[in-house]
């Protein structure tokens, strides 16, 4: 977390920075905008990182959500950085986007629903399938139970919604076992995705 809080205070001075040197903040709505943007980028360094950023507590992810864009993020902050920073993480959910339609994945057919009593209910590619949930709000690590499987993965808190994400092979899973998705080729690009940095992890950014 040290780590991660050095990272966003880097990027607040180099905001900062870059604010006032083209002359932002020098006026009230200035000020309001130079704001704005500051939160969207402490927010994007933190939603791109599973263990040690941003996360709900349970009563934060209960409710029904929709699919709403591909996500994607690492375990660490110090994986982001090995990887190359935000700018990898916006280029892996820019090709699983690609992936996504490809399969069919949209709004109207992928969503995760979180009941009291640590139910849940979902469908991924129209594909229904339900069970329970164990969710630590500490970091953000989620377990899906069925009746055949148990899927593991990690919650992280964006700005939009929620980020639900897999490793590899976890997202294979969710994919082919639950979503029945035939088309084989699209599945592999998206488990290529997830391992084509260490400590990557790829999902969906849901929204209510």
């Amino acid at each position: 977390m040290k780590k991660t809080t050095l990272t966003v205070l880097a990027a607040m001075s180099l905001l900062l920075s870059s604010c006032f040197s083209t002359g932002l903040g020098t006026t009230a709505s200035n000020t309001n905008s130079t704001g704005n943007v500051l939160g969207t980028v402490l927010t994007s360094v933190l939603a791109n990182v599973l263990l040690g950023g941003m996360t709900y507590d349970q009563s934060g992810i209960l409710g029904s959500w929709s699919y709403n864009a591909p996500s994607a993020a690492f375990t660490t902050e110090k994986a982001l950085t090995n990887a190359g920073g935000n700018a990898t993480v916006a280029n892996i959910a820019s090709s699983l986007a690609s992936s996504y339609n490809s399969i069919g994945i949209n709004r109207n057919n992928t969503s995760f629903s979180f009941l009291e009593g640590n139910k849940f209910s979902a469908q991924v590619n129209g594909i229904p399938f339900s069970g329970t949930f164990a969710y630590n709000p500490q970091n953000g690590e989620i377990s899906l139970k069925t009746a055949t499987e148990t899927i593991k993965g990690n919650v992280t808190k964006t700005e939009k919604g929620m980020g639900l994400m897999f490793d590899s092979k976890q997202m294979t899973n969710i994919l082919q076992k639950e979503g029945k998705v035939s088309n084989t080729a699209a599945v592999q690009a998206v488990s290529q995705l997830a391992k084509s940095a260490d400590g990557a992890r790829v999902g969906f950014l849901l929204t209510k």
